[in-house]
């Protein structure tokens, strides 16, 4: 069987911006540092529950129940929204700020030296873009945006997850024609083969917005819905109130984002906010969307519960524990134990006054993410969108 001839190794200079040199591939080592899922006594904390599998590559080299590996070609940021009130990418910044990795602690710092890593990677992967940053931060240049997404376009056996809180610069940006000219152009300078020039949006780019409740849902999924994308995606994480993902454009539910007849949501993940100030997720939030995918035949991923747990911890024999149960309302109102006590609890009369009835209430446990887990409702919920090309038009329900 004849093959095509491996192309010359050359390293042609980019006039333009950060754009990469082509190198020639070499294997990265991270995933053969780890044991593979599918082997005997591997972690398979990611097994799809769902009728929606995604193929994935090589064993992850991350702990994000969604990805396979993170990319970070900038770094920094800076809050937006009440998801970003305990950033775990800025502890991490303050932490190392001053070290190599972090020299200006969280501000945003523009790292072209990682620009070619996906260039370098062999096998396949999905990748979420800036993990510890947004891409469409107001203090990245447009110019560094589109290095970015060349490489993505260079690099096209992976996937690339995009995940922003600036709707309205994503959406301007690669709304723009000159955008993609300007892209397909660099991509010409550096003459990398076998890049095809004619698709956009890039079919190997997905992109999501993070809606921490319904309010920033509204604003957000939007402005998604306008920007070109082979595939758009939610991250309810934190995950602070409940959605309603039909009501979110503002208009009938014949305009739902989860309906497939229009500019539609592929994929939508769910998750409770983990670390030592984290906030409770209410069951009734994370279950509310789960119900809405189901309906709709959207794919549905619940990363955690995070911090907090509806389930109660064991004590010594074994029993539950409920001595340090709280309690929170659909709205997010936060009781101690006690605060409820009847007649007298020191809360109690405010809970009325709310309304905060025996209907809205769940009770939740401190116990930490590991113990916490993924189950919810007392299955893993592990789907993805099943192709880079548009969704059937039939239902798809969950199992």
């Amino acid at each position: 069987m004849l093959r095509r001839p491996r192309p010359a190794r050359h390293r042609p200079t980019s006039t333009h911006g950060h754009l990469p040199r082509r190198e020639s591939p070499r294997p990265h080592r991270v995933w053969l540092r780890r044991r593979h899922r599918d082997q005997p006594g591997g972690d398979q904390r990611r097994r799809s529950t769902g009728h929606h599998p995604y193929q994935r590559g090589p064993p992850v080299s991350t702990s994000i129940e969604w990805t396979d590996e993170t990319w970070n070609p900038l770094s920094g940021c800076s809050k937006v929204s009440p998801g970003c009130d305990h950033c775990y990418a800025e502890t991490i910044a303050h932490r190392f700020a001053g070290t190599t990795a972090y020299p200006d602690g969280f501000k945003v710092t523009l790292r072209p030296e990682r620009l070619d890593q996906p260039l370098r990677w062999t096998r396949p992967r999905m990748v979420f873009v800036n993990s510890m940053s947004d891409l469409f931060h107001d203090d990245v240049p447009d110019d560094y945006i589109i290095d970015v997404f060349a490489v993505m376009a260079m690099a096209r056996r992976h996937t690339f997850q995009v995940l922003t809180k600036r709707h309205g610069r994503m959406r301007s940006l690669l709304s723009d024609p000159g955008f993609s000219s300007e892209l397909w152009e660099r991509i010409g300078i550096v003459k990398y083969p076998d890049v095809p020039t004619a698709a956009w949006p890039l079919p190997n780019v997905w992109l999501g917005v993070s809606t921490e409740n319904h309010q920033w849902a509204s604003i957000r999924i939007p402005a998604l819905l306008d920007t070109p994308a082979a595939v758009r995606f939610i991250s309810a994480e934190p995950l602070l109130g409940g959605i309603n993902l039909c009501a979110c454009t503002g208009l009938d539910n014949r305009a739902c984002p989860l309906h497939a007849d229009h500019a539609h949501l592929d994929w939508v993940i769910v998750g409770g906010e983990s670390g030592p100030r984290a906030r409770p997720m209410h069951l009734n939030w994370a279950r509310g969307l789960r119900d809405q995918c189901i309906a709709a035949g959207v794919p549905f991923l619940f990363k955690q519960h995070g911090q907090w747990s509806p389930v109660a911890p064991l004590d010594a024999a074994g029993r539950a524990d409920y001595r340090n149960a709280h309690t929170i309302a659909d709205d997010g109102t936060l009781y101690a134990p006690g605060d409820l006590a009847y007649p007298d609890g020191p809360r109690y009369g405010e809970a009325l006054r709310a309304g905060h009835n025996r209907a809205h209430l769940h009770t939740t446990f401190r116990v930490g993410k590991k113990a916490a887990g993924r189950e919810l409702d007392g299955r893993l919920w592990d789907q993805y969108p099943t192709a880079l090309h548009p969704r059937p038009a039939a239902a798809r329900s969950a199992r």
